[in-house]
This record gives C-alpha cells, structure tokens and sequence, in this order.
C-alpha cells in the first residue's frame, strides 16, 4: 500500500510531473489512507464489541456470586436461629430439617450456575484466542448471540451475488477456520446461512431459504475438507428473516449477507438438564 507515495516522490523527483499525474497520485494516496483508516475503525469496533460481551459475561459472573453469598448468609442465619430455638422446635425438626435442605441445595444450584457461566467466559476467551489471527485479519468476528458464541463471515468474500459455489478466496478463509474449529474438542457446530430481502428467482435458488440453504452446505462441506468431523456439523438457512442491519440501505443488506457459525450449546451442563433426562426417561418406559 505504499507504492503510491513511493512513485509519487520518484515523479516528484524527476522534476517533470505533470499536475494531472501529481493530482492523480495524491487522490490515489488519499484514498489508500482512507482505506487504512476504515480498515483500523472497523478493526477497533470489533474489539470493542468483544470486550463488551467478555464484560457482560464477566458481570453474570459477578451478580451470581453475589446470589450465592447472599444465599450463604440466609443459611448461616437460619442455622444460627435453628441451634436457638432448638429446644422448643423439636416437634417441628422435619419441617426444620426441610427448609435447611432447601437453602443448601439453592447454595449448591447457584454455585453450579457460577461454575456454568465462568465456564462460559473461559470458553469464550478460549474462542477468542484461537480465532485471534484471523479477527485481526479481518477474515471473521466473533460475537456472543442469544447466549450462543458465534463466528461470522460475510459472504461477499465466501460467494459471488446469487450463488453458492465458494470463491478461492473463501475457500482459503474457511479452509483457516475449519482448522481451528477442528482444533477444538467435543463442540458441535451449526452453519447458518443468511441473506438480504432482495428477491431471488433463477433456475437453481427460486428464494432466499434455498440459497442461504445452499451457501450453509457448501461451508459445511469445505469444513469437512478442512478437518472437522461431519457428524459435529449441520446446515441451517434462514434466509433474510433474521437480519443484523436495515436492509434499507447497501451496507445494511452487506451486513445481512453472512455465514454464521454457532457454537452449539451443551444442553447436558443447562439448569434442570437431570430432571429432563430423567422424566424423558420415564415416558421411554411408559412407551
């Protein structure tokens, strides 16, 4: 990106440039300058972005150990008021007994639900780490979406307007990002497809369900090349019903044109997942 000031003190040098060659290669400087400065601010908001959702996840953190303090206080007073008034509560020791198993085991679920969101913030930072080189590269973010981590990647990069066969290009950026995602154990992956609103009618995508549909197969194929195992992935579209920008304007529909690639959760670590698991088990045996 420097060869336009170089070439424009050679000319400069020579003593013979022309104003229109000056005035050209000034534009031409200018204009990479811009370049480099939109390429910084965009570079710089991603940041930004991500540290806001690491200090959102960091602030869940905070507010349940503040939970769980609080819960720890309520237990240590019931207990104090229980040895005082011991003597004559005997009558009452099973439903004594009961509300101190209730207190311990709300101690026990919001530890587990501590434990669950700073593993969160661990998996995050983790995600963050891996995916570092190529968010610098500006090849993808990494946002935090309905509770879900999620790598986007534009798909003006990834696919030619109305189509779904991978450009070089993004053949060599997902190629980059299989690699990482295989990297990472015991996760399986959702590729979700997204367009604008601009209606969509040819011999092959008769809307934008089959072509964001198509684009999210055509990523899960070339993630499979690149190493991750097929039956950690699975392809979604949703066409232009779940845009990130208005669709008013160029770089809103831009915006919307985009691959995402989830981190699908871990149901076994949710809240209740035991009791789940247990009462599915239950109408299996009644089946």
């Amino acid at each position: 990106m420097k060869l336009p000031a170089v070439a424009a003190l050679l000319v400069l040098s020579t003593g013979c440039v022309k104003k229109k060659d000056y005035d050209a290669l000034q534009a031409e400087l200018e204009s990479t300058r811009n370049d480099l400065t939109a390429t910084l601010a965009e570079r710089d908001a991603t940041i930004a972005e991500l540290q806001q959702a690491l200090a959102d996840e960091q602030a869940e953190v905070a507010r349940l150990q503040a939970e769980l303090d609080k819960l720890r206080s309520i237990y240590e007073e019931e207990t104090a008021v229980l040895r005082a008034q011991q003597a004559e509560l005997l009558k009452d020791r099973s439903s004594l007994r009961a509300r101190v198993e209730e207190v311990k085991a709300a101690l026990a679920e919001a530890a587990k639900r501590k434990a669950a969101a700073e593993a969160r913030v661990a998996q995050f930072r983790d995600m963050l780490d891996r995916f570092q080189a190529l968010i610098d590269a500006g090849r993808l973010k990494v946002r935090i979406v309905d509770g879900r981590m999620v790598v986007v990647m534009a798909t003006d990069i990834l696919f030619e307007s109305g189509k779904a066969d991978l450009s070089e290009e993004g053949r060599k950026a997902l190629a980059e990002v299989g690699a990482v995602l295989a990297s990472i154990p015991d996760r399986s992956f959702q590729v979700e497809g997204h367009t604008d609103n601009v209606p969509i009618s040819t011999s092959r995508f008769h809307n934008n369900w089959e072509l964001g549909s198509a684009r999210a197969v055509s990523v899960v194929e070339t993630l499979i090349e690149a190493g991750v195992p097929p039956e950690r992935l699975s392809a979604a579209s949703y066409a232009e019903f779940h845009p990130v920008a208005s669709n008013d304007t160029p770089e809103g529909r831009a915006a919307n044109r985009r691959i995402e690639i989830v981190v699908v959760p871990d149901l076994s670590q949710l809240p209740g997942a035991e009791d789940l698991a247990a009462l599915t088990a239950e109408q299996d045996a009644a089946d």
